[in-house]
């Protein structure tokens, strides 16, 4: 009903019309109408199922599983007693309108069959007047639905009720009949549009939230395959560094603080191919490596360049108070998260640093479960590892920084190459044993730099 001032008035009874501008969602083009249900429809909810008082015949019936915005879902349909004098009462009619009251508040779809069927308490039925399009309704619900509409007319604290009162109150724009039917069939032809373009989102979303942990692996990857950086002739070749690592490790085994390696693993190039030397055998170990390095870079045990140890693989009894234990679920984004972490006595906990201390610059790394995680620890907190690797410097002439680098990019393979049953694992002696490619120490440094530079800068743009 329209005046003269162009906005919205309803008009009660015998009472004078009232402005109801504040109470309508939008603005609606002057050929359309304000309704609510209750003038161009009779709602009424389905009947009250109880076993003990239900008599009659058994009939078929919807609820709120049976009603989707796709349409309705005969794949489950129950039954209960309805008698005679419910029957005309409670049985759809094609046409229907099906409005879930609790659960998914205003969920809807239009009963579109001539089978009988009735309806139960948990639904309201919409019964339009004057061949009033049924289907305009049920995506005006859907529309109110996702506009959050339909919240203001909710009631409840924990589980939401669209009551009857509630639904009869609410103000539906009301095009002419023609325009009621367009709309429902311009809707009909998109919908294959529309779900196309749902599915393609659904992909680029994913995409957008994959894109900054994908860009960091490619630029991982570059790092460690000698891409990222430029190679400069002056560098020492990386050959030269693993020499005199070779020299200092001997001294650590004279002065006890590292154990010698029984099988000494050298690498070298020769005729264009990579050879090892182990116990005095050699053997060519193209097959083996990933991927081409620079001339100056060599490929390595990780044993050969550091020192790879592990922590306790028992479960020391917990204490409430005492020292914390660290395992992969304290391993979190290159970060050690105390929060959630259990204590240990501190006698359990030097038994475990005879073997394990985890000092400033070593990096931690999850051998069972969820493996990788890697940590380059800084601090100097007291604290004991439980079923983790720890890498440990043995040498000046290897970067931690680049270690770390390298292990958040080969953390993925060794996933693939994890073995076990209820809880997969990686070996001390499979870690030891991996290749790694190390460059020449110059570069080590420019390349930690760079990955510095480059992620601060996806992490700001993104």
């Amino acid at each position: 009903m329209g005046f003269s001032d162009n906005l919205p008035y309803e008009k009660v009874g015998k009472n004078e019309p009232v402005c109801i501008a504040d109470e309508v969602p939008f603005d609606i083009p002057e050929s359309w109408e304000w309704v609510t249900l209750k003038q161009i429809a009779v709602t009424a909810l389905g009947k009250t199922l109880d076993k003990s008082k239900n008599i009659g015949e058994y009939r078929p019936y919807l609820c709120s599983i049976n009603v989707y915005w796709t349409g309705i879902d005969l794949s489950t349909v129950k039954q209960a007693r309805f008698e005679d004098s419910e029957l005309s009462k409670y049985q759809l009619n094609k046409g229907d309108l099906l409005i879930c009251e609790g659960g998914d508040v205003g969920r809807s779809a239009v009963w579109d069959r001539d089978e009988e069927m009735y309806y139960q308490n948990a639904l309201h039925r919409v019964r339009f007047y004057g061949n009033i399009e049924p289907r305009f309704f049920q995506l005006l619900m859907e529309s109110y639905k996702g506009a959050k509409i339909l919240d203001n007319y909710s009631k409840g604290m924990t589980i939401k009720h669209l009551v009857q009162n509630s639904l009869n109150s609410i103000y539906f724009p009301l095009p002419p009949l023609a325009e009621q039917r367009r709309i429902v069939e311009k809707i009909k032809q998109l919908t294959p549009y529309l779900k196309k373009y749902g599915s393609v989102e659904t992909i680029l979303s994913n995409l957008n939230l994959a894109f900054p942990d994908d860009l960091k692996k490619s630029i991982l990857q570059y790092a460690v395959q000698g891409k990222l950086v430029p190679q400069d002739p002056a560098d020492e070749p990386a050959s030269v560094l693993l020499e005199r690592i070779r020299t200092e490790k001997e001294q650590l085994v004279k002065e006890g603080k590292i154990k010698r390696d029984k099988h000494e693993s050298v690498i070298f190039r020769r005729d264009n191919s990579y050879y090892e030397k182990v116990d005095g055998i050699e053997r060519c170990i193209d097959d083996e490596l990933p991927f081409e390095i620079p001339e100056s870079w060599e490929w390595a045990r990780i044993k050969s360049c550091m020192d790879v140890r592990d922590g306790t693989h028992d479960t020391p009894k917990y204490v409430e108070h005492g020292i914390p234990l660290i395992t992969s679920k304290n391993l979190s984004n290159g970060y050690l998260d105390f929060s959630t972490a259990k204590f240990i006595s501190i006698e359990d906990h030097l038994s475990i640093k005879q073997r394990s201390k985890v000092d400033d610059g070593d990096i931690l790394f999850a051998m069972i479960g969820s493996i990788g995680n890697p940590v380059l620890y800084r601090g100097s907190q007291e604290f004991s590892i439980k079923n983790m690797a720890l890498f440990k410097k043995i040498s000046d002439e290897i970067i931690m920084d680049y270690v770390y680098i390298f292990l958040r990019y080969a953390q993925t393979y060794m996933k693939k190459d994890a073995t076990g049953g209820v809880q997969a694992f990686v070996s001390l002696n499979y870690l030891r044993n991996y290749l790694i490619p190390v460059p020449p120490q110059n570069e080590q440094i420019r390349i930690c730099n760079a990955i510095i530079k480059l992620c601060k800068k996806i992490d700001y743009i993104l």
